[in-house]
């Protein structure tokens, strides 16, 4: 009779655990679903009722106390009060137990799903004395379910893509310091917006992409404070370390009596291709995106020669009589009338900031004026380098002036330093003699007013461009050491933001055919400015012997989400140095939309120094400047509207009005044939190319063959109605 009742209990048990209960809210593409501990069971995408989600937390808290910090409080042990409206589910908890200890953490989350999305928020309540809650991670997909063609999209540098989300992961982690992350645990790949330890990242969003279908997470958050990208692996029941989570992580700093408030972040499974997270991710950015019109001499620039005059050890690689000389009429020789100027004023390139003054034995500001206006001559443009955020301490304005008291500090009071190191012939400057310099506190009106005073001498100098290095990224955070525990700044990129808007104003104020630029990517801080010196141009491969196997060049870069995303933001390349790899590389800037950076031997020649890029960028520069209003100032549309039938093969829009461009190249057959068709509503107009090629009508289509390293454009144009015509 045992055996009976065994079975009996262990049926009723099974029926029990079946119909535990769960909370669920649906859109019209999406379905998110909770079981009574919280735990996500449902992340459905309706289309293919894929679940990414496999029951796991959905959040992760992390706090300090007067024992030790970085204390972890999990979901698990805490029992939740649950509730449903008609497209909202609220996760509460009074208290939060951790270690046999009940902390008065009281925790409110939010999930509302709307508008083919799932929106999370989030309110947390401190009131346990002698803490602060340091880190919220949330939302989590813990086992995150990704069907096999899904890759890793993140925006690092603008954009980057692995083919395997867990193996990157673990690669990631590899390349920490031996003893610095809890690897026993899990493996993190460790990507913040906003911050400038780890940061790079362009925009706030990352996704796992398939050819039709994937997964975008995105913080919408318009405090645009640091956020970490999360991303871990844990080991799993084989402890394998193959048990994917994503997510987002964000800096509470909340003290005792203090409530903290996040919305925004949210998650969609979608349908389509990667062009879709840009979708997403744009359609947000809309409500807060203002970015200006650039001069027209800007949109006109194909790029820059950038040159370092005087470098940081005092070696003058460039004197002043060279501006409006050499170099101009090197840069002419491949149709580059912009230079971008490093290291002009008397102490040279990454010393000495903020002293901006002229070298008096070349002749101070009198002969520099007077080489700014003959490289400006015909139309040329001077870019006037200054550093946004460094104060080099050994400067009387740091030591004995107001550089001090407007630098940033860290969790000890102590200031935050970076040291440049650049080497000379020998090897000793480079090894022991480099500068360290204080990084500035944005938020100070003293600092301010220097960067204005930078603004002020461009003019007064009368170049076309002030340029404020260093000042597209987030910072470091600076902390008030004046509560009970140590508190952090993490909204500063927000802050160089509105710092670089109020720079711009200024500068339209004097002269509104003045440019500024700055150097790193980042949305919120791309908009407030003309054109930004990138980080890279994205033509790193992983198979470096592509070309003698006659392979597709590899690589994990992918600057097309930023290019896509944000089609008008002017960006250049930063990738060529040297005289090898010229014609693959330089096509990639045209078919990307991205302005040439010319930066031989890192800024110490100039192109005559290199011939075949000389060569090769003069060609190419001549067929930017045929098709000009396209290529230079038309919008990128990426792949949008092309159909071609051979994979080898790359081609990239540009709209501009009634007339499109169509950009085709390929670097590694030694010749490639494809079938490209006409979009509906425009006829082939004329084309040209640098290299080898052919064109033929067939029909709606031109066949085309390119060879290797050819780059063509076919330009297209509205059809005209025949019949409206002859009516009129």
């Amino acid at each position: 009779m045992i055996k009976p009742v065994l079975i009996l209990i262990g049926s009723l048990c099974f029926r029990l655990s079946q119909a535990q209960p769960s909370w669920s809210v649906r859109n019209d593409s999406i379905e998110v679903a909770f079981d009574q501990t919280g735990n996500l069971q449902k992340l459905l995408r309706l289309s293919d009722q894929h679940n990414y989600a496999s029951g796991k937390s959905i959040w992760r808290l992390y706090y300090d106390d007067k024992r030790s910090r970085d204390n972890e409080l999990v979901a698990e042990g805490n029992s939740p009060r649950i509730s449903r409206g008609s497209e909202t589910i609220l996760i509460e908890y009074d208290a939060l137990k951790h270690n046999g200890r009940t902390l008065k953490f009281k925790m409110i989350l939010e999930i509302r799903a709307v508008a083919g999305r799932v929106d999370f928020s989030s309110r947390i309540i401190n009131n346990e004395p002698g803490t602060v809650i340091r880190e919220f991670q949330y939302p989590l997909v813990g086992g995150c379910a990704l069907p096999p063609d899904h890759q890793l999209l993140n925006t690092f540098w603008g954009g980057q893509k692995y083919p395997d989300p867990v193996k990157q992961i673990k690669t990631f982690n590899a390349s920490f310091p031996a003893y610095y992350p809890p690897s026993q645990k899990f493996l993190q790949m460790d990507l913040k917006y906003g911050d400038d330890k780890s940061g790079g990242l362009a925009a706030n969003c990352f996704a796992f992409i398939g050819p039709a279908t994937g997964l975008y997470f995105g913080s919408h958050d318009t405090s645009f404070q640091a956020t970490g990208h999360g991303l871990r692996v844990y080991p799993g029941p084989q402890k394998q370390f193959n048990e994917l989570e994503a997510g987002f992580y964000k800096y509470p700093n909340c003290l005792f009596g203090q409530t903290w408030t996040s919305s925004g972040n949210t998650i969609v499974p979608y349908n389509g291709s990667w062009h879709r997270t840009s979708s997403l991710y744009r359609e947000w950015a809309n409500t807060w995106w203002k970015h200006r019109p650039e001069p027209q001499w800007v949109k006109d620039m194909p790029g820059w020669q950038r040159i370092i005059m005087k470098h940081q050890y005092g070696e003058i690689l460039f004197p002043y009589k060279d501006l409006g000389g050499r170099v101009k009429t090197v840069g002419e020789s491949v149709g580059i009338n912009t230079v971008l100027v490093h290291g002009w004023h008397n102490g040279g390139h990454d010393n000495d900031y903020p002293n901006y003054i002229a070298d008096p034995v070349q002749g101070g500001d009198p002969e520099l004026k007077k080489q700014i206006n003959a490289f400006q001559a015909n139309g040329g443009a001077v870019i006037w380098y200054y550093s946004g955020r460094l104060i080099d301490k050994a400067t009387s304005y740091y030591r004995n002036g107001p550089g001090k008291n407007l630098v940033i500090r860290d969790n000890t009071g102590s200031e935050v330093n970076d040291s440049y190191l650049f080497r000379g012939p020998g090897t000793f400057t480079g090894s022991y003699d480099s500068r360290t310099f204080a990084v500035a506190d944005f938020r100070k009106r003293a600092w301010m007013t220097e960067l204005k005073k930078m603004a002020d001498q461009t003019i007064e100098y009368g170049a076309k461009s002030v340029f404020y290095d260093q000042m597209g990224q987030g910072e470091r955070p600076d902390w008030d050491l004046t509560k009970e525990f140590p508190i952090p700044f993490m909204k500063a990129l927000g802050v160089k933001s509105r710092v670089l808007g109020e720079l711009h104003d200024y500068v339209d104020s004097k002269d509104r055919n003045v440019a500024v630029g700055i150097e790193l990517l980042a949305d919120v801080t791309a908009m407030q400015v003309d054109y930004i010196h990138s980080r890279y141009g994205a033509t790193d491969v992983l198979n470096p012997d592509w070309i003698t196997k006659n392979e597709k060049p590899v690589t994990h870069n992918f600057i097309d989400w930023f290019r896509y995303t944000f089609p008008e933001i002017i960006l250049s390349d930063r990738d060529i140095k040297d005289d090898t790899d010229i014609e693959r590389r330089v096509n990639h800037t045209v078919l990307k939309g991205l302005r040439i950076d010319i930066e031989i031997y890192r800024c110490r020649a100039l192109i005559d120094e290199t011939p075949n890029y000389q060569a090769y960028l003069g060609k190419v520069n001549r067929l930017k400047g045929k098709y000009k209003t396209l290529l230079l100032q038309g919008i990128y549309k990426d792949i949008e509207g092309i159909e071609i039938d051979n994979p080898d093969i790359e081609a990239r829009r540009f709209d501009s009005g009634r007339e499109i461009a169509i950009v085709l190249t390929q670097s590694h057959l030694p010749q490639a044939r494809t079938l490209l068709k006409i979009p509906d509503g425009f006829e082939y107009a004329d084309d040209d190319a640098v290299g080898e090629y052919a064109v033929k009508k067939a029909g709606r289509s031109l066949d085309l063959t390119l060879n290797r390293h050819s780059l063509a454009v076919i330009h297209l144009k509205k059809q005209i109605n025949v019949a409206l015509v002859r009516s009129e």
